[in-house]
């Protein structure tokens, strides 16, 4: 594969950009780059949300309906239509990296490099934004693009850009988070950084592509491994009848060298569980070995589900309420608060664990219409009936915990936000 520097000139307002995916990150993308001036096409293989988003119906935890109305007022179209690549000035790909059988999947990456392949011209900058392992950019996608017969580099400019999208987040949206970015080249990272100059205030230029995608990595596995160490503690705590709450007050009156974790029922989202194993796949593959703290945070986190339920049976047992009679209620099942998403939530081996230990399970979040565990559905909970426990996951802001604490025997509180006699904390 033939690699030289790009000529072609800097991005500015008006060329034309299509974003493929547009889920969460791609939507929020469209939309600074319509107000950025850009005219810009979502192109997506899920006619379902295409169909959706020309209703101004958005997808979930992206924009409001009055912002999506806004875009399509603007002009934006969403399509399934690959063909709009053809004439596009730069394409920047938003696609899913899940985990399949508990191993990277970068199908979705792939797919989408050979689309806009079968549709490359010369003068075009192309970004990966998806979450990866270090050398995606260059070892996969560069090669797929050059099938073309276009010399990547210099025909085609090609960059990587990590998405810093946080859903529910209100205080931090694109336009105002620093974006990472990095090119094949030097022209390449000039070239994707003076398109992201237009719709982010401030760009931070990584030293390569295997450095920006190294730093996605590092921002969540940080997450991860902190989590870990709380949530570690706070099984050290429950057992040594500590209370783990009143360590971590204590500890954060410590003016430096001290950031305060919370401990939790576990780690969800399409970030945190997630891009860990991107890094310890790699770095046991082309390493031979294990990245020993990484692995064992990730453990940790995993076991979490396990601890709620055992504190859960414990609380029942307290009440003299045998685990296979008991009516509970999971209070906010999705991965974090005040979001629609359920991928990876620790409320599904929550779920798990207490059927199968015979309970009844019911769910309250106003997020959530409808839940299935292992197809499984679990109902909606009733709360003009008595119910012997309620274990919060999640505090939504949408929920009003007094009449679930009223309609309850006991409270288990694996945030720590609640208190009151029928309160237990994780």
């Amino acid at each position: 594969m033939a690699i030289a520097e790009s000529t072609s000139p800097a991005v500015t307002p008006g060329q034309k950009l299509v974003v493929m995916g547009v889920g969460y990150v791609g939507m929020n993308l469209c939309q600074e780059s319509v107000r950025a001036g850009h005219q810009v096409i979502g192109l997506d293989i899920n006619p379902m949300r295409v169909e959706a988003i020309k209703n101004t119906i958005p997808p979930p935890d992206s924009l409001t309906t009055i912002e999506l109305t806004e875009l399509l007022d603007r002009g934006f179209v969403a399509t399934t239509d690959p063909s709009v690549l053809g004439t596009a000035d730069t394409v920047v790909l938003c696609v899913p990296t899940p985990l399949s059988a508990g191993l990277p999947d970068l199908t979705a990456i792939e797919a989408a490099a050979r689309t806009v392949r079968d549709h490359l011209r010369a003068g075009m900058l192309v970004v990966l934004e998806s979450t990866t392992h270090p050398g995606t950019t260059q070892d996969v996608v560069a090669p797929i693009l050059a099938e073309s017969g276009l010399t990547i580099g210099d025909d085609v400019a090609l960059a990587y850009s990590p998405e810093r999208i946080q859903p529910g987040n209100p205080s931090h949206r694109l336009r105002d988070t620093p974006k990472v970015v990095a090119g094949l080249t030097p022209a390449c990272t000039v070239r994707a950084a003076d398109f992201y100059r237009t719709v982010v205030d401030t760009v931070v230029v990584a030293a390569g592509l295997r450095e920006a995608e190294m730093a996605k990595l590092l921002e969540n596995i940080y997450l991860n491994v902190n989590i870990a160490l709380v949530n570690e503690i706070a099984m050290v705590c429950g057992d040594l009848g500590v209370d783990v709450w009143d360590v971590i007050r204590c500890a954060s009156s410590k003016p430096y060298d001290f950031q305060a974790f919370t401990p939790g029922p576990g780690v969800g989202g399409h970030c945190i569980p997630v891009d860990p194993v991107y890094l310890t796949t790699a770095v046991r593959t082309q390493l031979g070995r294990p990245a020993q703290l990484i692995e064992t945070a990730h453990e940790i986190n995993q076991r979490m589900p396990h601890h709620v339920a055992q504190r859960a049976h414990a609380v029942l047992s307290a009440h003299e309420i045998a685990p296979a009679l008991a009516r509970i209620i999971l209070v906010g099942i999705t991965y974090k608060p005040d979001v629609a998403d359920l991928r990876e939530t620790p409320a599904c081996p929550i779920a798990r664990l207490l059927l199968e230990s015979g309970a009844y399970v019911s769910y309250n979040d106003p997020h959530v219409s409808a839940w299935t565990v292992d197809d499984r559905a679990v109902p909606p909970s009733d709360l003009s009936q008595h119910h012997d426990l309620a274990i919060f996951l999640q505090h939504h802001r949408a929920t009003d915990a007094d009449p679930i604490i009223a309609a309850c025997a006991a409270v288990l509180d694996t945030r720590g936000k609640l208190s009151g006699p029928s309160i237990v904390r994780i």
